[in-house]
């Protein structure tokens, strides 16, 4: 008999529990009865020995926290941890913040890339007295759209489509500041990877725990550059896509990691190819009705669609920052590279920040193309669907402006804006610039045409506190 007898379930089975869970919590299930569901099954079954709980901080960066089972069930209503050992949280002198559980953001894990007896579930960060803490940004996208769904019955819809690199060797990012360079894993193009081969083998597997996790997948396939990737799959309620972008980028880099490879999130890790985005596909529906469709509109688009459209436009330069996050992000912006760094809407032109794709009654939306890959995926959506439907229509629109191609721009323009400051709130929005300050002062001031080792080194998604004590 084995002495450890840990949780291990067949995909199959993974992904029947996942899209059960998924349509509960697009069903708006009432949390309390979600709760005890969840907690019965963890008290019932005895193989589950921990559970992991994420959260994500101000700059969109995932941490994870690993609760004996036991100890959470007894305690998951006091749990607290160091805020002030997370950039842009709490301050020393108050470190202390509570996490909270959402038990309908609860997952079932493969074994083999999770490690076996875990579950996963999303955290919610809160003050001392409970209350929502103002830069988790998961909190505020989650209390907007169920104030929208409870005043207007709308029903915010993503799908993003998140571009990575697979680089040779673990921890490839880590290495950079000693190698100066990323091996390719693959020298194909678009669509182009053999059965096998390093790419398409690491994307397969990908694709695997992605169907278990319940994503519902559509395609996936080699990106333009070389050794670049893409993986799509459906659409779902606002809250739920921001958590499927973290676990997309989890999920890929567990793959690689296991493959001896490193998934890369990078906006523009590679100069000379392609950048990686993150397209962002919006709609808002109403019951069945998709509220952006309209046959007889321009581009089929409806009078309220092109209202989203025209707002997000007149706000580009305020949420610039946001959905460019990075110093390196600001190298895909790169008009030699199909870059969508043009402040105007196109149903063609792929160098437009806002495209409308092809669609029908059930598909109509409109795509934000200059989200990069590394941005805070609730700060993303929050300020889009907040901008696109609350914030006042401009009587005309100016298309065909350029976005900045620096961050120095995109933090300046972020702070003099009154808007970005009323949609987060001054605090947020002041911690938030100095974040981005603060790694910007760390690396070249001038992008040059060469990724430089800093822009690596003190990229949010690599950080840590030794790296940054090397500068």
């Amino acid at each position: 008999m084995a002495l450890r007898e840990f949780l291990e379930l067949p995909y199959d089975q993974l992904e029947e529990m996942n899209l059960a869970a998924k349509e509960q919590r697009s069903s708006r299930v009432a949390a309390d009865k979600i709760q005890e569901e969840r907690m019965k099954w963890l008290a019932d079954t005895k193989s589950v020995k921990a559970v992991t709980v994420l959260f994500t901080d101000l700059e969109g960066r995932l941490h994870m926290l690993d609760y004996d089972k036991k100890f959470l069930l007894k305690s998951a209503d006091n749990l607290t941890f160091d805020g002030s050992s997370i950039r842009g949280f709490t301050a020393q002198s108050e470190s202390d913040l509570r996490l909270g559980i959402d038990w309908s953001a609860f997952y079932w894990v493969p074994s083999d890339f999770f490690g076996p007896g875990k579950v996963l579930v999303f955290g919610e960060v809160q003050e001392k007295d409970g209350s929502p803490y103002s830069a988790d940004m998961r909190s505020v996208l989650k209390a907007y759209t169920a104030e929208l769904y409870k005043k207007e019955k709308y029903i915010c819809n993503v799908a993003n489509e998140i571009e990575g690199f697979l680089f040779l060797g673990t921890n490839a990012e880590q290495a950079y500041m000693e190698t100066g360079r990323f091996e390719m894993s693959n020298k194909g193009g678009y669509y182009h990877s053999l059965p096998g081969d390093p790419l398409r083998s690491f994307i397969d597997a990908a694709a695997e725990v992605q169907r278990a996790l319940g994503f519902a997948n559509e395609k996936d396939h080699p990106e333009v550059a070389p050794s670049q990737f893409e993986m799509n799959y459906s659409y779902a309620e606002a809250s739920i896509a921001a958590d499927q972008i973290q676990l997309y980028k989890l999920l890929c880099r567990q793959v690689a990691y296991k493959m001896g490879m490193t998934a890369s999130f990078l906006p523009k890790p590679l100069t000379g190819v392609n950048g990686s985005g993150m397209h962002t596909n919006m709609s808002v529906s109403k019951g069945d009705k998709n509220l952006f469709w309209d046959p007889n509109g321009k581009d089929k688009i409806s009078d309220m669609g092109w209202g989203f459209v025209n707002r997000i436009l007149a706000h580009a330069k305020d949420l610039c920052l946001v959905l460019n996050s990075s110093v390196n992000s600001y190298r895909r912006l790169d008009p030699h590279f199909e870059a969508p760094n043009e402040i105007k809407s196109s149903p063609v032109d792929r160098g437009s920040m806002v495209r409308i794709p092809i669609g029908n009654s059930r598909s109509a939306r409109i795509e934000v193309r200059s989200v990069a890959p590394d941005a805070n995926p609730y700060m993303t959506v929050f300020s889009l669907f907040k901008t696109g439907l609350e914030s006042e229509l401009p009587a005309k629109i100016k298309q065909g402006e350029i976005l900045p191609d620096n961050i120095y721009d995109g933090v300046a323009l972020f702070q003099k804006s009154k808007y970005s400051a009323g949609l987060f709130g001054a605090d947020v929005a002041e911690r938030f610039a100095a974040l981005k300050l603060a790694s910007a002062d760390r690396c070249a001031r001038r992008l040059g045409t060469i990724v430089k080792v800093p822009e690596i080194q003190f990229h949010h998604e690599v950080y840590n506190q030794y790296l940054w004590n090397l500068f």
